[in-house]
């Protein structure tokens, strides 16, 4: 029996998503462009605007996958989000939020309301529309935005601002929003409630996730410290904050705010033990961002975007952006930020995502004795949506380069799969001559801290090797120690690594045998090169990625890291 691809179960469905998605990406990749992009594509193609493989009644099916999605994203966002930062750059932060949220607020209702009023010479619908879009145009979708700097791995002044700004600009877009359609009701007449009520259930929404995922956050330390393996950890994390969002959605709070705010507690009251938490969940989350961003492109409306609809999209995006880059550029003067900041910051800030769609649609509710505006607010924020989900990656990617903070937020995987084990070995390592009795091996092992010796001829010659472990018995016949030669009590080199090895293969040879030592010899010689003790690599490339961070942090170009 064929398959019906208009009608595929919703577990082959999800499968070709997620390969779709990811071929996709791959493709765009290739194009040198943000994967994010690939994926929003492919949805776009399969979805409601191309070939209708996924339609609207699926993706209002999957929804709770969606919130999952953003709730992980919500987490990860607010791992970023220390203290120390808000210490720093506070004021900056807040200056630089009310001046893009504001500026493509008033830029975006003047213009959609002006071309409104152009089509229709109707006055008080085309103030209540602008309102409305304006206070959509606030919110920034912080999804792609942070998709873009995890995949380029950027650190740095610009990359902590982009975080920090999408992080809260969620509150100031709800409170604008509360704000602007109880005006735009008043003007238009019919609709319900006013700007007190409004404003009380904005701060209903932005106060109860705050709390919730505050008190989440303290909970989940509470488990964690209790918490001993790894898998468990995984789990109660991932549970948490299924709760937090499923408690969000019951109580009507912000999904992304709440779930922010536990990555945020958890993180400043627990930072080494959430650390590793962040990490597990950074692995095992990319197929759910590939899901729910080939899901943002499939549920995408372009149809029916024609004239009125079609010029006010068209300011909607330019007015936007310009409302976007000015603000954040006259918040970061006013504020003092660095010139990366008021130069490309703006330029991070043109995305557009589920929350400006979710709010249209309630603006849609809450004017349905307008259908005219219920109508047009659904239909302009959808389709430019589209285009700005596909210009805000490309610009992010932008602004991080000519800041220069591509590739600075290094990891030791990323230094391990750079170094050779010449880069981290004990170079002139304290070796122990055969001839040596055991007497003057004690004193080498006493006035040193290494456990671990190289035993070689007077001529130079690696032919053995000596650790604690290794003479603990000797220790017990003391009266020997004055005859008994270090030729006698060595252990004969059975492994060895060459100085030009790839360290990644090195680490893995050590762990395929368990080993902590080994010798370090030129292929082809018989010499000693250096020592490899893993225990000091490893210590030794996490205070490189610790330097090459604080680089980054300070706006400037690590010499280790960029070499």
């Amino acid at each position: 029996m064929p398959i019906d691809i208009q009608h595929l179960n919703v577990v082959l469905m999800m499968g070709v998503v997620v390969f779709g998605g990811i071929l996709g990406a791959k493709l765009f990749q290739r194009l040198n462009v943000p994967q994010v992009i690939g994926y929003i594509v492919i949805g776009a193609i399969i979805g409601e605007s191309g070939l209708k493989i996924i339609s609207a009644e699926t993706i209002k099916t999957l929804e709770p996958l969606n919130f999952f999605a953003l709730g992980i994203i919500g987490f990860m966002i607010g791992g970023e989000l220390k203290s120390e930062i808000f210490k720093k750059y506070g004021k900056q932060f807040m200056s630089i939020l009310l001046g893009e949220g504001i500026t493509a607020f008033l830029l975006v209702g003047a213009a959609s309301g002006g071309i409104y009023y152009l089509f229709t010479k109707d006055l008080q619908m085309a103030s209540a529309l602008g309102l409305v879009l304006g206070a959509i145009s606030s919110a920034t979708d912080p999804a792609s935005t942070i998709q873009v700097l995890w995949e380029y791995k950027t650190r740095g002044v610009l990359t902590t601002a982009a975080t920090a700004i999408v992080a809260l600009d969620d509150a100031l877009a709800l409170t604008l929003y509360g704000i602007g359609t109880s005006v735009a009701g008043i003007i238009a007449g019919g609709a319900e409630g006013g700007v007190i009520t409004s404003l009380l259930s904005a701060v209903y929404e932005l106060g109860g996730a705050i709390v919730l995922g505050v008190a989440g956050g303290f909970i989940l330390q509470w488990i964690l410290k209790r918490t001993n393996d790894t898998d468990s950890m995984l789990t109660f994390a991932v549970g948490s904050v299924l709760l937090t969002i499923g408690l969000s959605i019951a109580l009507h709070f912000d999904v992304i705010l709440s779930s922010m705010c536990l990555g945020l507690t958890i993180v400043n009251i627990a930072p080494r033990l959430s650390s590793q938490t962040f990490s597990m969940i950074q692995k095992f989350s990319p197929p759910i961002y590939i899901l729910f961003f080939v899901f943002v492109g499939a549920g995408i409306e372009i149809q029916g975007l024609k004239g009125a609809a079609l010029a006010i999209a068209a300011g909607y995006v330019v007015f936007r952006s310009l409302g976007k880059m000015g603000g954040a550029f006259i918040g970061a003067k006013i504020s003092g930020a660095r010139a990366v900041v008021k130069k490309y910051l703006g330029c991070c800030l043109f995305a557009q995502g589920g929350v400006a769609v979710g709010l249209s649609i309630m603006a849609s509710h809450k004017f349905a004795d307008q259908p005219e505006i219920a109508q047009m607010i659904v239909l302009v924020v959808t389709a430019t949506t589209l285009f700005v989900q596909l210009l805000g990656p490309v610009s992010v990617k932008y602004a991080v380069k000519k800041a220069g903070e591509i590739g600075l937020n290094v990891t030791e995987d990323d230094l391990i799969k750079k170094y050779k084990v010449r880069d981290v070995m004990i170079e002139s390592p304290v070796t122990i001559h055969a001839s040596q009795t055991l007497d003057e091996v004690l004193r080498i092992f006493s006035e040193n801290d290494f456990t671990y010796y190289p035993v070689v001829e007077d001529s130079g010659k690696v032919i053995g090797s000596m650790s604690i472990e290794g003479i603990k018995e000797t220790l017990k016949y003391r009266d020997t120690a004055s005859w008994l030669l270090a030729c006698d009590i060595m252990k004969p080199i059975e492994d060895h690594i060459s100085p030009d090895m790839e360290l990644e293969e090195a680490m893995r040879y050590f762990r395929s045998y368990n080993l902590e030592y080994a010798c370090v010899i030129e292929d082809g010689s018989d010499k000693i090169k250096g020592l490899f003790d893993i225990r000091l690599a490893n210590k030794k490339i996490s205070a490189e990625v610790i330097k090459c961070r604080e680089h980054a942090d300070h706006g400037e170009t690590c010499p280790e890291c960029s070499a």
